[in-house]
C-alpha cells in the first residue's frame, strides 16, 4: 500500500534539504547554505552573529571542450536542486617537514552538498569546511554522463561584504604581485587604482576594480577578514573584482591566450576558496587553513629537505655595481671589497672564480649553509624581454666560472653552492633542459635552486598566474623532488599552501621584496597578513647599508644629506626583526660582506637566528601598523622575537609569558634608538642584554619603519 504525504510535508522537506547550516568546532562561525528561487546555490557566513559574508552566489559558466567550436555556453549557475547533504568532523594533528610550528591541528566540521540541474542533470558538488576562525570551500565535478571534458569560461563565486571595509590591496594583475600595498575603503579601489603609478617588467592589470589575493580587510566593527585560496593546482589563480553597487567581490580567474580560464576533465576539483575572520588580528597570522586544505606530502623520504641560511653573489648586481653577464668590456667596475685582496682590474662580471671563492670564505667563516651565485651561465648578455624561446641552457658556465672547482671549494669549506635558473619566461626551453639541469646539480652537489620567471611568458599569450604556468610550477617542483632538490621560485604564482604536499618547495618570492627599494614604510607590517598567508617568502632581508650609493668606491658622504632615491626604507633594527616576522625556512643575508663587517655586533643576530620552529606566539599585531612575533627554535629552548613597525613611532610591548616557567633566560635586544630615522640615520641601533623569566614584561620603543629583534637563550 502506497503512503501519501500532504503537500506541506513535501514543501518542508524541500526547504530543509535546500537550506543547511554548519558551525565551526568552537561555534563562533556560522555558515548558511541555501538554493534560492532561481535555483542558484548561495552561502553566507557570520562570526559571533556579526555578518562576514552576506548571501553570496556560487556557480560557473562552462563550455563543452569536445565541441569547443560551438558558441553555446553551459550555464552552471541556476536551476539547481540539492540531491544529498552529508556531514563530517575531523580533528587530527600532523607534523610539517618544516614550519612555524612542529605540530598543526587540522580540526573542522564539514558539509558536503550534492547538486543537480533540473533539466540538464549536470552535477556539481560543493564541499564546505569550517575551522575555528576560518572557512574553506571548493567545487567538485563528479564523474557523469552530461559533463566530461569542459572549459571554464568564468567562475561566479561571490564574496558579498557587509560594509565598506578598509582594505590593504594590490592591483589585480595576471603577471606580478611586486607592488606596494594601498590602504583604502573598498569603494575607493577604482580611484586609487587609476592613480596607481608603479611599473614592473611583467605587468597586466585587468581592471580598475580588480585586486589580488590574499586580500586583508578590517571592518568598522572590529572584524579582521582575509580572502584567499588554497591548493592551487591544475587551475588558474583567482583574483577578485569588486562591484561597488552591491559591495560584492566576484572571483576573476587568470585567462589563457584564448581567454579561457581553465580546462578540466571530470572528475575534478577546484582549489579551495578561503575566508579567515576574527576580532583579533593575531588569529589571522596564526591560521593554518591554507596548509590544512592541501594534501599531505607526496615525498616519503624528506630527510634531504633542510632549512637553509644563505648568502649570495647578488646584491652587488641588484645595486648596479657589477653584471650578471660576462663581457670583454670591463671598464664599468666600481667595487671596493673591504678586507679582501684587490680584484682583477675592471672585474665587472660578478660570478667569477676569484670573487665567488671570497664569498665562499666569508659565508663559511660565519656559519652559513649555502651561497647563491647568479650570472654563472651563458645567456645573460641577451636574455631580457626578447621573446626568445632558447636563451639559457642551464648547463654551460661562463669562461670565468669553473663549476667543478668552485663546488669542490665550497664543499671543503663546509657549505654548498645554490643553483640559479633564470628562465626569462621561456617555459618550454626550461622544461626541455630540466632533467639535464637537475642532473648537473646532482653531479656537483647543489642542494637547491632559485628559479626565476622574469619577463613575458613564452608561449606568447600565457600569463604567470594562468593554468598553464600553475601546471609548470608544480611540474618543476615535482621533477626537482626526483633529484632531491629544493626549489625557491621567484616571479612565480603566490603560494597557496602547496608546500605541505611538496615540502621541497622551500621558498617563494611572489611579492615586493627587499630588492624593490623605496617600499612604503609599513610594507612588512602588511605582508604577514597577505602574501605570507599562503606560505613562506624569500624576502631577502638583512640589508645593513640602506643607501646603495655607499656600496660604490666613489661615494661622497656629502651626497647623503637626504634619503637617496631607491634606498631601503627601513632601519637596521627592522631588518633584523624581519628574520622572525617574514617566516621562511630559507633565509638570506642579502647584503654585501663588507657591510656586515661594519656592524659585526648586529650581524650576530643573523648568525644566531633559527630557521625552523617548534612554536610561534603572536604577541601583538595590527595590519599596516605593527607586528611582533615570538618563535621557539625547533628542538631547543631558544626563542627569537621580531618586530616590524609602520609609519608611527610606538612602544611595543613584549610579555615573556611564552617562556618556560621553570627556567631563567638571557635576552639580547637589538633595537632602534631615540636618534634612529629610516631616512637620515637608519643605522642607529642599540644592543642590550637583560635577564628575563616568564613573568617579565618590557616596552621597547620603535622608530618609523623601525623594529627590533631579540635572541633569548636559557641560562
Amino acid at each position: 500500500m502506497k503512503k501519501f504525504f500532504p503537500l506541506y510535508y513535501f514543501l518542508f522537506f524541500t526547504f530543509f534539504i535546500n537550506a543547511q547550516n554548519l558551525k565551526s568546532p568552537d561555534n563562533n562561525l556560522d555558515l548558511n547554505f541555501s538554493v534560492d528561487e532561481n535555483g542558484r546555490a548561495t552561502y553566507s557566513l557570520n562570526f559571533y552573529d556579526k555578518p562576514v559574508i552576506l548571501k553570496s552566489g556560487l556557480g560557473f559558466i562552462l563550455k563543452d571542450n569536445v565541441e569547443w567550436m560551438k558558441i553555446d555556453t553551459l550555464d552552471m549557475i541556476n536551476n539547481f536542486k540539492v540531491i544529498n547533504v552529508s556531514f563530517d568532523t575531523i580533528d587530527k594533528i600532523w607534523n610539517p617537514v618544516w614550519g612555524e610550528e612542529s605540530e598543526i591541528r587540522n580540526n573542522y566540521n564539514e558539509m558536503f552538498i550534492e547538486l543537480e540541474q533540473k533539466e540538464s542533470q549536470r552535477k556539481i558538488n560543493i564541499r564546505f569546511r569550517l575551522f575555528d576562525n576560518s572557512l574553506g570551500f571548493r567545487y567538485e565535478f563528479p564523474l557523469q554522463e552530461n559533463l566530461g571534458s569542459f572549459i571554464v569560461i568564468d567562475e561566479k563565486t561571490e564574496f558579498a561584504m557587509a560594509d565598506d571595509h578598509t582594505a590593504m590591496w594590490i592591483p589585480g594583475d595576471y603577471d606580478t604581485q611586486e607592488y606596494n600595498y594601498t590602504t583604502s575603503k573598498l569603494s575607493e579601489i577604482k580611484q586609487k587604482s587609476i592613480e596607481f603609478k608603479e611599473e614592473n617588467v611583467s605587468m597586466y592589470r585587468f581592471s580598475d576594480w580588480g585586486v589580488q589575493t590574499s586580500l586583508m580587510m578590517k571592518s568598522d566593527n572590529g572584524l579582521y577578514i582575509n580572502i584567499h585560496e588554497a591548493a592551487l593546482i591544475e587551475y588558474s589563480a583567482m583574483h577578485l573584482e569588486f562591484n561597488s553597487s552591491n559591495m560584492t567581490f566576484e572571483s576573476h580567474l587568470t585567462p589563457d591566450s584564448y581567454g579561457n580560464m581553465a580546462y578540466m576533465n571530470a572528475p575534478h576539483n577546484t582549489p579551495w576558496r578561503t575566508v579567515i575572520v576574527s576580532d583579533d588580528a593575531r588569529d589571522i597570522l596564526a591560521s593554518r587553513i591554507t596548509y590544512n586544505l592541501n594534501e599531505p606530502s607526496k615525498i616519503e623520504d624528506t630527510s634531504w629537505i633542510k632549512p637553509t641560511k644563505y648568502m649570495g653573489v647578488w646584491w652587488e648586481m641588484i645595486t648596479g655595481q657589477s653584471t650578471w653577464w660576462y663581457t670583454n668590456d670591463l671598464s664599468s667596475v666600481r667595487i671596493n671589497e673591504t678586507n679582501y685582496d684587490e680584484l682583477e682590474p675592471n672585474d665587472s662580471h660578478a660570478a667569477n672564480n676569484k670573487k665567488v671563492m671570497r664569498y665562499i670564505d666569508f659565508a663559511s667563516k660565519h656559519g652559513f649553509d649555502a651561497l647563491l651565485v647568479e650570472g654563472w651561465n651563458i645567456g645573460w648578455e641577451d636574455w631580457f624581454d626578447k621573446k626568445k624561446d632558447y636563451v639559457f641552457d642551464f648547463l654551460t658556465p661562463y669562461p670565468d666560472f669553473d663549476i667543478e672547482k668552485l663546488n669542490n671549494y665550497a664543499k671543503e669549506k663546509g657549505i654548498s653552492l645554490m643553483m640559479h635558473h633564470e628562465t626569462s619566461g621561456a617555459i618550454r626551453n626550461y622544461e626541455r633542459h630540466m632533467d639535464e639541469a637537475y642532473s648537473l646539480m646532482n653531479k656537483y652537489g647543489y642542494k637547491s635552486v632559485k628559479s626565476g620567471y622574469v619577463g613575458r611568458i613564452i608561449p606568447a599569450g600565457e600569463r604567470h598566474y594562468g593554468q598553464y604556468m600553475v601546471g609548470h610550477y608544480i611540474y618543476a617542483i615535482d621533477k626537482a623532488a626526483d633529484y632531491k632538490i629544493m626549489v625557491n621560485a621567484h616571479e612565480a604564482v603566490r603560494p597557496t599552501g602547496v608546500s605541505r604536499t611538496y615540502p621541497n618547495h622551500i621558498g617563494n618570492e611572489s611579492a615586493r621584496g627587499a630588492e624593490f627599494r623605496g617600499s612604503k614604510l609599513n610594507h612588512t607590517t602588511i605582508l604577514p597578513f597577505t602574501r605570507l598567508i599562503g606560505g613562506p617568502m624569500d624576502y631577502t632581508p638583512g640589508i645593513f647599508e640602506m643607501d646603495p650609493r655607499k656600496n660604490t668606491a666613489d661615494f661622497s658622504p656629502n651626497l647623503n644629506e637626504t634619503l637617496a632615491p631607491g634606498a631601503v626604507t627601513t632601519t637596521l633594527a627592522n631588518q633584523l626583526g624581519l628574520y622572525v616576522i617574514m617566516y621562511s625556512p630559507l633565509q638570506m643575508a642579502a647584503d654585501l660582506p663588507k657591510n656586515y663587517m661594519r656592524f659585526p655586533d648586529a650581524f650576530q643576530f643573523i648568525k644566531d637566528v633559527a630557521l625552523d620552529w617548534d612554536k610561534s606566539v603572536y604577541l601583538e599585531a595590527e595590519p599596516g601598523e605593527y607586528v611582533t612575533i615570538a618563535r621557539k627554535e625547533k628542538g631547543t629552548d631558544n626563542w627569537f622575537v621580531g618586530n616590524s613597525n609602520g609609519y608611527n613611532r610606538r612602544n611595543a610591548e613584549v610579555n615573556f609569558s611564552f617562556l618556560d616557567k621553570n627556567k631563567k633566560y638571557t635576552a639580547t635586544i637589538y633595537k632602534d634608538t631615540k636618534k634612529t630615522n629610516y631616512a637620515t640615520n637608519p643605522q642607529s641601533y642599540k644592543i642590550e642584554k637583560i635577564k628575563v623569566t616568564s613573568k617579565s614584561k618590557i616596552k621597547i620603543p620603535t622608530a618609523e619603519a623601525g623594529g627590533f629583534a631579540i635572541s633569548i637563550f636559557a641560562n
